[in-house]
């Protein structure tokens, strides 16, 4: 993912809410989200290239989801497939910090990542950048490609956003509406990350398409004691090319 809001306990009937957008390469092979037939408690996208996943959540309500940290500077061919800490968070049943303190030991044999696990009990957002294990308090939330709530243009009206429509769900249109903005940022409000500025410009709304690379999906999901999961993909051309909607009681 590349844009995760989250709203988290801030509705009584839906203590976590998370709306996001997967920013990937048209090329790079990926599976719509589905019910995995190896892992039947699993509902999550699959990367066919790497063979992880970007978001998802188990009919338990156990969910992660990842964000890249964007700096060149320090990217590696080598590094493995970030989308299989999803993966294996969701199949397993250690908890968030047990799963994160096994995980020291080789997080950063994986290129920049901000992972956010937990359940509807707790949640927290993990960084091999920081190495921090930070707790999300109650309230909405913003992670894109740097920090947790780092004040991105994208975040920043992303939130704003979020909040606005938390009295209309479970009406999920609002959402996505927030997920389609297309607004390019001032410049003055644009961060410097170490891809130029023309880029910055390009990357800085919440839904992105460029020739070869955008906005491949969005997804909506709201979970208390029972569960939406919604889910749009895009073509090349930022047309939207598909609808998936599962929900079930927890």
């Amino acid at each position: 993912m590349c844009l995760i809001l989250i709203a988290w306990r801030t509705s009584e009937r839906f203590p976590l809410v998370i709306a996001a957008n997967r920013d990937e390469y048209y090329a790079r092979p990926s599976e719509s989200a589905r019910w995995w037939p190896e892992y039947p408690e699993i509902l999550a996208g699959r990367d066919l290239q790497g063979g992880g996943t970007w978001l998802g959540i188990t009919r338990s309500g156990r969910v992660a989801a990842l964000t890249n940290y964007r700096d060149p500077k320090s990217q590696r061919d080598d590094a493995p497939s970030r989308g299989h800490l999803v993966l294996d968070f969701l199949r397993g049943a250690q908890s968030p910090q047990d799963y994160v303190a096994a995980l020291r030991a080789t997080a950063d044999t994986y290129n920049g990542f901000n992972l956010l696990l937990g359940d509807l009990k707790q949640l927290f957002v993990f960084s091999n950048v920081s190495t921090r294990l930070e707790t999300v308090e109650p309230g909405v939330h913003g992670l894109s490609n740097h920090l947790l709530d780092t004040p991105w243009p994208k975040v920043e009206r992303g939130k704003k956003a979020v909040q606005k429509t938390l009295s209309t769900l479970p009406d999920t249109s609002a959402l996505f509406l927030a997920l389609k903005d297309q607004q390019i940022a001032a410049d003055e409000a644009l961060p410097d990350t170490g891809i130029g500025i023309e880029m910055e410009r390009c990357l800085s709304p919440p839904f992105i398409h460029f020739p070869n690379y955008g906005t491949r999906c969005s997804t909506v999901l709201l979970a208390g004691k029972s569960v939406l999961f919604e889910e749009r993909s895009f073509g090349a051309n930022g047309e939207e090319r598909g609808r998936i909607a599962q929900s079930w009681a927890i």
